[in-house]
């Protein structure tokens, strides 16, 4: 009973700290306001996670597992390369991802002073790529896509949405996400020698 019971309060913990943290940024949220905000000790936060840096790290990937478990579904699902590419960038784009992707932001910048968030980041970032690498390796092997480095196709079409979904949260009134979804649509079109229709 007692470790289930942990189980269930280090959900509790990871879920809360993941909402305070959304809310005050990596930068500005001390592990007292987690106890605060979830109701229990600071001890209580400390005999469950070592450091607030293993925290910060284990709130992020409870976050993004939602994400990596729809991708996991996309995987599972089977389909066409073209409708699995398709399914992938929606969910990877600004509108698709369930959590914000200010908090990806904020991720990566505070991952530079800390170590296993930059682990942490690092290891859902490229789990995103090997997946995207290996839908346009099916795509080429079924001679579905054009392309003669599925390596180098995958990073510049992740880069470019990362890059442009920054712009978008950052900059709220710059970039419409209809033309943000235009843009990526052209751009993995002209990487696998599909029409950006075909991503439609």
């Amino acid at each position: 009973m007692a470790r289930g019971f942990g189980r269930l309060r280090r959900e509790d913990l990871l879920r809360t700290a993941c909402d305070v943290i959304a809310t005050q940024g990596f930068a500005h949220t001390r592990t007292a306001d987690i106890a605060q905000a979830a109701g229990v000790s600071q001890a209580l936060l400390f005999y469950h996670f070592e450091t607030k840096e293993q925290l910060f790290a284990q709130a992020f990937a409870y976050a993004a597992q939602l994400d990596l478990e729809a991708l996991a579904t996309v995987e599972e699902a089977g389909g066409s390369p073209l409708d699995r590419l398709r399914e992938l960038l929606r969910l990877y784009s600004p509108v698709g991802k369930s959590r914000s992707w200010a908090l990806w932001i904020d991720a990566w910048a505070e991952s530079m002073r800390n170590p296993e968030l930059e682990e942490t980041s690092r290891r859902i970032d490229l789990r995103w790529k090997q997946a995207l690498r290996t839908i346009v390796e099916d795509g080429v092997g079924e001679g579905a896509f054009t392309c003669e480095d599925p390596e180098a196709a995958t990073w510049r079409i992740i880069s470019l949405i990362d890059g442009l979904s920054t712009q978008l949260t950052v900059h709220r009134r710059i970039l419409p996400r209809a033309r943000l979804t235009g843009f990526v649509r052209t751009a993995a079109a002209a990487e696998l020698g599909l029409s950006p229709g075909d991503l439609d």
